[in-house]
């Protein structure tokens, strides 16, 4: 059973719309793809996602995403994630988007 959050909780996390720019597998990982993330006045941000296993790298060039902005950095293969996309659970995941282009570093609330 999920636990439930108050308002304040939630409103302390940054979900960000992301611009892909840039992505590709990280050497010597079979699941890791490194992604060059656009969040407008926040500036580019390196994200490492692990699902090569359902997606190539060319599947996220140009799409608007979802980004935890304000999560803790984390290193993965020597590299720095600074931030995490959003995606399902399921197999194969669904990458959480936006219905239009908006600008880049918009914020859902």
């Amino acid at each position: 059973m999920s636990q439930e959050v108050g308002i304040e909780d939630f409103s302390r996390i940054e979900l960000r719309v992301g611009l892909v720019k840039s992505a590709e597998k990280v050497q010597g990982s079979e699941k890791l793809i490194r992604l060059v993330v656009d969040l407008g006045a926040l500036g580019e941000r390196q994200i490492i996602a692990g699902l090569g296993k359902w997606y190539p790298p060319e599947y996220f060039i140009g799409k608007y995403i979802i980004v935890v902005a304000n999560l803790k950095p984390k290193k993965m293969m020597g590299l720095e994630s600074k931030g995490m996309l959003l995606a399902t659970d399921t197999d194969p995941p669904v990458i959480a988007t936006v219905e239009k282009p908006v600008a880049p570093g918009s914020r859902l609330f």
